[in-house]
């Protein structure tokens, strides 16, 4: 069984780590007789300091003829407790944290989302930093971020009592997806320490007694579902319930209609320019399409439509007689989605997942597949993997199935009777001759 192995006082003193304890031993060869003795000690800069004493004490004995080996525990704690006010505490996690902030905000500066770095601090401000908090950097073990997974899954009940004059806000355990970002933050501090020197390595941060996650495909319409959708919205563009709102109502439908026949990412969607769009004539269909230059978190992409697009781009640029750096859709209205879908009956899906405007992406994709397009082409056009769409999208799509090689049937193979079975063939004169000298 291999360990980790450690030598002190010139290779006569060992200290080891076998593979299924936490705990550090020792062990020293002295007239003839190994000794062994478990430190009780987790972390090896401790571990030597009560190995080294306990060696010069068995040093002592040896020479004084003593053959007692048994390590006293009282004096083992003493001399752990000596020294680890005698070692430094070195960095601790705030100062880490510090730190990394620093140095993620320059070397990320125009790669990552504003927003998405700004995520960090916020995870360390308000949730890593109050827990770890001037705990010394190296004594982050992988025991104390199960604690801490532990002490954000189950919060403490607010008091009941008001607090300034306010009653305290319940606070609710995070998603399993807020968590992971929290963790992933946590061990991105870590990395920076790990390469200032302030620690040797990364403690062991996986989830203990997770199993493989259920695969759940993402919130989409089906044809029904969005035919529904798209006539409810184009009754409002039609007739909206206040004057005052046809216009939002009638960008709206738009929107609908374009983001279903395009694919894009609702920030995609925000960010885009008409000057990002054209309408061109397909050699290959034949169509009239939308060529469409994407801005988003892939960088710079871009997207051809389906035809119903174009209709919807029309409309859109004779509404609004834009600029050609004006945006074309703006923030998503959210509250008149909302609005829509609770009045369908269409909020969640029958998985309970929630749609938003990113179900429109998800519907593309899906209708796509099921009409039988190339799923490299579409994860081309969606500026996304094919592994992503196999995963999270064609798995629960039918069409998908070729029941020509799934329902496959073995041609079985006839075999030729022998001579010997052929009716009214006897036998040979050898197996009759054989039979009456068995007689």
């Amino acid at each position: 069984m291999s360990a980790e192995r450690h030598t002190l006082l010139d290779g006569r003193l060992h200290v080891y780590r076998r593979e299924n304890s936490r705990f550090w031993q020792c062990a020293i060869y002295l007239s003839g007789r190994n000794y062994r003795a478990s430190t009780h000690q987790d972390r090896l800069d401790t571990a030597m300091t009560v190995a080294r004493e306990w060696a010069f004490d068995r040093i002592a004995e040896d020479r004084l003829g003593a053959r007692s080996l048994r390590l006293n525990r009282s004096l083992a704690m003493e001399s752990i407790a000596t020294a680890a006010t005698r070692l430094p505490k070195g960095k601790t996690f705030r100062e880490a944290a510090e730190a990394f902030v620093a140095e993620y905000q320059v070397l990320t500066q125009g790669e990552r989302n504003p927003d998405y770095v700004s995520q960090k601090s916020a995870h360390l401000r308000l949730r890593l930093i109050p827990f770890f908090g001037d705990t010394p950097v190296s004594d982050v073990s992988a025991g104390m971020i199960q604690d801490y997974r532990l002490h954000r899954l189950n919060p403490m009940a607010p008091q009941e009592s008001k607090v300034g004059g306010r009653r305290r806000r319940i606070e609710k355990p995070p998603s399993r997806s807020t968590l992971h970002k929290e963790i992933v933050t946590l061990r991105q501090v870590l990395k920076a320490a790990n390469r200032k020197g302030w620690i040797a390595a990364l403690p062991d941060m996986s989830a203990p007694y997770k199993s493989s996650g259920k695969i759940a495909h993402r919130a989409w319409f089906s044809p029904e579902e969005y035919k529904l959708l798209h006539d409810a919205t184009l009754e409002r563009a039609r007739r909206p319930l206040k004057q005052r709102w046809r216009a939002e109502c009638e960008q709206f439908h738009d929107y609908v209609v374009f983001m279903a026949s395009t694919g894009l990412r609702p920030d995609e969607a925000s960010r885009l320019q008409y000057r990002d769009v054209g309408i061109i004539n397909d050699e290959a269909t034949g169509q009239r399409i939308l060529e469409i230059k994407v801005r988003g978190k892939r960088g710079t992409g871009y997207c051809k439509s389906l035809p119903e697009a174009v209709p919807a781009f029309e409309r859109l640029s004779e509404r609004n007689t834009p600029e050609p750096v004006s945006p074309i859709f703006g923030k998503v209205q959210r509250q008149l989605l909302n609005r829509v879908l609770d009045e369908l009956g269409l909020k969640h899906d029958r998985e309970g997942n929630l749609r938003t405007a990113y179900s429109l992406r998800h519907t593309y994709i899906c209708l796509r597949l099921m009409e039988g397009a190339d799923i490299y082409q579409v994860a081309k056009n969606c500026r996304t993997s094919v592994d992503m769409i196999e995963k999270f999208y064609a798995s629960h799509i039918k069409t998908r199935l070729d029941t020509a090689a799934i329902n496959v049937t073995k041609t079985s193979v006839r075999k030729q009777p022998s001579r010997s079975h052929v009716a009214g063939e006897r036998p040979s004169d050898d197996l009759a001759n054989a039979s009456l000298e068995d007689r």
